[in-house]
């Protein structure tokens, strides 16, 4: 299946900042924490912080996370991936950054995609291994 269109981006709610323009103040800001936290942990070796993406390389693709809208990009081809959060919350667990849901949404989809071999969610399995773009 050849790229998404920008038509075909925009209906699925990829805005044009994602792939071209300047992160917004708020994702600029956002843009630390994953600098400060992301070294300490597992997936501290499949991890880039770029200027406008989280870029984290799987064992299937490497993916880019715009720190901005939190939308995922596959290289190659720059191919959209849509994957939605489960709105269950553990309250077992604090996260320092609970209150911003942007970050702990990029944190978390870093954490799964750094691990893509692991996945079973059928939907997003579908998307991963769809023929790349050429």
């Amino acid at each position: 299946m050849p790229a998404l269109t920008e038509r075909a981006l925009r209906a699925a709610g990829v805005r044009r900042d994602v792939r071209e323009d300047v992160l917004p103040p708020s994702a600029q800001l956002r843009r630390d924490a994953p600098a400060r936290l992301l070294p300490r942990t597992a997936v501290a070796d499949r991890r880039t912080l770029t200027d406008r993406f989280l870029v984290v390389r799987g064992d299937l693709r490497t993916y880019k996370i715009h720190l901005g809208s939190a939308n995922i990009l596959m290289d190659p081809g720059d191919v959209y991936l849509c994957s939605v959060s489960a709105r269950k919350r553990d309250t077992r667990l604090f996260l320092p950054f609970e209150e911003n849901a942007q970050l702990s949404l990029i944190l978390s989809k870093a954490f799964l995609l750094a691990n893509d071999s692991t996945i079973t969610d059928e939907a997003i399995l579908r998307q991963i291994q769809r023929k790349r773009p050429a």
